[in-house]
């Protein structure tokens, strides 16, 4: 069925770029006033995604956005607000009414149309995870049903949502999938080498292990939310532009909170990636955010998450930066043991050092065996 966009803007030129841009993939609704847009928010068919002027003759954006959430019957419709206001503080006081994205005036049409193509597949994955979660529900209370095919394709439909939400979080970054292939590759042998370790053997079960390394491609879920000039900016980011970037992990843990109360439990198997996707940027030493927890304070999940995630952007090439070397990368490991990296798990990287420089070429972006070294 073709997704209906509801469009609230009352400039002529605005709603014209914004109907020509959408018509030709999505039913559009429009309304120039505040008011209008309300009624039209509740009309049913439902809009599957709001564009809305923050700026309007009747009433502001964010009171319109805000009465939208508080509203059981327009809460779910993804909002994404079209300003000239690019600010750090005007952003985030979007985010923080709950709308989901922003697009600067004047449109681009490209960047308008990725936008709305993404955070439709966005809203389509948590209805997946819903719908799923029922269906699931549905077969446990069948009690003729094999418990071991139950349990089976529940962790098969877990493991297909998690890729799913991984992947469209990759779409909005300049990392490839291969990132995540890695990264979760990475985690898996941390896990592997550390489950047996007696300080572990009895606090975590193999099913939690399991966990952590296939909710690894939710790490950066967070970037959905991080405008498209932050983050893929090629150079460096100013001092307000990285304010807003260390937002992707509360953005993520709050989509996954999100995912988890439309799910009914406050204890899901996503409780797991919700720690990875909110503190993967805390340090042993504390100097990491969005916290600055330190120690074992962070979640177990997260310290392994981190670790991988440093070496992969260590040894990849990104728009701004070369790919290093595997030593070196080794290296930057050693002297960050007790300061950025949990000790042991830092000993845990160094003990199977090789492993991380085989997937590395394993996973290459370029298709090729990088980062070879003499293996004298």
């Amino acid at each position: 069925m073709e997704k209906l966009i509801l469009l609230i803007d009352d400039d002529p030129l605005v709603l014209g770029i914004l109907k020509q841009t959408l018509r030709p993939y999505y039913q559009v609704r429009i309304a120039t006033l505040g008011l209008q847009g309300l009624a039209l928010a509740r009309l049913r068919p439902l809009p599957d995604l709001i564009l809305l002027d923050v700026k309007l003759p009747d009433m502001h954006g964010y009171d319109i956005c805000r009465a939208l959430k508080q509203e059981a019957l327009t809460r779910e419709i993804p909002v994404i607000f079209l300003t000239s206001h690019t600010d750090v503080d005007n952003i985030t006081q979007g985010f923080e009414l709950g709308a989901v994205d922003y697009v600067s005036k004047p449109v681009a049409a490209p960047v308008l149309l990725a936008r709305v193509k993404t955070h439709l597949r966005l809203r389509e994955a948590g209805e997946f995870l819903r719908d799923q979660n029922l269906h699931l529900e549905s077969l446990v209370n069948e009690r003729t049903r094999d418990l071991q095919a139950r349990t089976a394709e529940l962790q098969l439909s877990q493991d297909l949502a998690i890729v799913a939400l991984g992947s469209i979080a990759e779409t909005r970054d300049n990392e490839t999938g291969n990132h995540i292939h890695r990264t979760r590759a990475f985690v898996k042998i941390m896990a592997q080498r550390l489950a047996p370790l007696p300080r572990y053997r009895e606090s975590v079960t193999a099913e939690q292990w399991a966990m952590i390394w296939k909710s690894a491609p939710l790490h950066d879920i967070g970037k959905i939310g991080i405008p498209d000039h932050i983050l893929l900016k090629p150079g460096k980011l100013t001092a307000d532009e990285f304010a807003l970037m260390q937002r992707h992990p509360v953005i993520g843990r709050d989509a996954i909170q999100t995912a988890e109360i439309r799910m009914g439990s406050d204890s899901s198997f996503l409780g797991v990636a919700k720690d990875i996707a909110y503190a993967h940027h805390e340090r042993w030493d504390g100097s990491g955010y969005p916290e600055g927890l330190g120690g074992e304070a962070i979640p177990l999940a997260a310290r392994i998450m981190a670790l991988a995630d440093v070496y992969d952007a260590m040894t990849s090439k990104r728009v701004y930066k070369p790919a290093l070397p595997h030593a070196t990368a080794v290296e930057a490991v050693r002297d960050g043991r007790g300061k950025h990296f949990d000790p042991a798990l830092a000993d845990c990287f160094l003990d199977d050092a090789d492993a991380f420089r085989d997937i590395a070429a394993q996973y290459s972006d370029d298709g090729e065996q990088s980062n070879k070294e003499n293996p004298k």
